[in-house]
């Protein structure tokens, strides 16, 4: 069985048609063409050890209906649970079906210059710098044929932009979610830091299950400038009819920071990419984060650093929980070019299997072309410790609850980082419901 790309049902015409029905400009018009020319010529990537024959991921609507929301007090109940309170309730975007519902953002960051709107709106409003930053630094949307077709089919996302000297103290969030079968989830968020400034960036993704086969395909793009920090949360949580390719990459200037803290709760097939170009000298980047399978689900994860910038600093922290039948591959690759002297790069990936079906593999990976590094990895797969195992029994713990305490500690590196707490209680509570 083939994987479903060759029978692409989107032609130029079709293209031509959203782009100026949309009122975009030509530049992103022949963008749109240009990628969509690349992706019958391109090759599938390629993730390890990991078949993706059969996957779906062209088949899906590109346009459905979305519903009129007009406040946080419109969402469903579980949906308005993850909405952050008091000040970061006022700094939101909600997207429904691919399309922007609800947006808010205080007057104190309009007035600082923040921009934080939809991607419709931003080509609208913000096209140069749109033009500037979409597929530059971080990616290219001819490195293989999915970005290719996320390049030509965009269909919603998010913008954020921090002006230089620009603090943002309270977090940003965007929540996505689908509720129409055989809906395409084609987002793209870009998110700029500019020199000596900071922000707290969350976004959620989630879907309710339906009779059909939905795709998501997201693109993410992170500028931190010289001195800037970003924080980065993410909660991925798409049923099980979705197949999910995800690539969030950023490009880091000298003395910047990047925060990764990422959770992988999807429930159908899903690839995920994390990169970190860490270009600037004194550049940081840290990724955290956490998954778990079920089922007969299938994951595969890379994450990725390279160092450019001397004295550059990296760390990878990964911990996968598998359950059932699933199969989860799990890629950590710290890559320190030549030149990059005084750099530091370390990474720790975990596996946690629950049964005797569950299969996961870790492979930790260092290529060093500079002598003057320091660089380390560890790597383990593995059931739970039956001494921790038994501690806690000998305490009057039954054995389940026993098992259950501790995969949320094995998980807690990651979920005590994400920085809204009605986030980290979502997250929570997912694991709960996949442990049990």
């Amino acid at each position: 069985m083939a994987t479903k790309t060759e029978e692409l049902q989107f032609d130029a015409q079709y293209i031509e048609k959203y782009s100026q029905e949309r009122n975009e400009p030509q530049w992103l018009t022949d963008l749109r063409l240009d990628a969509l020319s690349r992706v019958q010529e391109l090759p599938m990537p390629k993730p390890e050890k990991t078949r993706i024959v059969g996957w779906n991921f062209t088949d899906f609507e590109h346009q459905v209906e979305t519903s009129s929301l007009r406040s946080v007090d419109d969402l469903p109940d579980h949906i308005k649970s993850l909405v952050g309170q008091g000040d970061t309730s006022g700094n939101l975007l909600v997207h429904h079906n691919g399309q922007s519902t609800i947006q808010t953002l205080s007057e104190d960051l309009k007035n600082k210059g923040v921009i934080f709107t939809d991607f419709a709106t931003a080509v609208q409003e913000h096209g140069d710098l749109i033009k500037k930053y979409l597929f530059s630094e971080a990616i290219n949307y001819d490195e293989d044929r999915l970005i290719a077709l996320h390049a030509a089919l965009i269909n919603g996302g998010t913008f954020l932009y921090v002006p230089r000297n620009v603090n943002v103290e309270v977090p940003l969030q965007s929540l996505y979610y689908q509720d129409s079968a055989n809906a395409g989830f084609i987002n793209h968020v870009i998110v700029i830091a500019e020199e000596s400034s900071s922000v707290t960036y969350v976004e959620n993704y989630l879907s309710e299950q339906q009779e059909g086969s939905a795709v998501a395909n997201m693109v993410t793009e992170v500028y931190v400038g010289a001195n800037a920090k970003v924080e980065f949360g993410a909660v991925d949580n798409l049923s099980s009819d979705v197949t999910t390719y995800v690539n969030r990459r950023a490009y880091v200037s000298r003395d910047g920071q990047i925060e990764w803290a990422i959770g992988h709760l999807n429930n159908g097939h899903t690839i995920s990419e994390n990169y970190t170009a860490l270009v600037g000298d004194g550049s940081i980047g840290h990724t955290k984060a956490v998954s778990i399978a079920n089922n007969d689900q299938k994951q595969n994860f890379t994450n990725n650093v390279k160092h450019f910038g001397k004295a550059s600093e990296s760390n990878l922290l990964i911990h996968g929980v598998q359950k059932e039948a699933a199969n989860s591959i799990f890629n950590g690759i710290t890559k320190i070019e030549h030149g990059a002297s005084k750099a530091y790069g370390d990474q720790t990936q975990r596996v946690l299997m629950l049964s005797e079906k569950a299969r996961g593999d870790a492979n930790p990976i260092l290529l060093i072309d500079e002598d003057d590094v320091e660089a380390g990895h560890a790597a383990s797969v593995g059931r739970i410790d039956p001494v921790q195992l038994y501690y806690l029994m000998s305490r009057g713990i039954s054995r389940t609850e026993a098992e259950r305490l501790i995969i949320h500690g094995f998980l807690a590196p990651v979920v005590n980082q994400l920085p809204i707490d009605e986030v980290k209680e979502q997250l929570v509570e997912v694991v709960e419901g996949k442990v049990n």
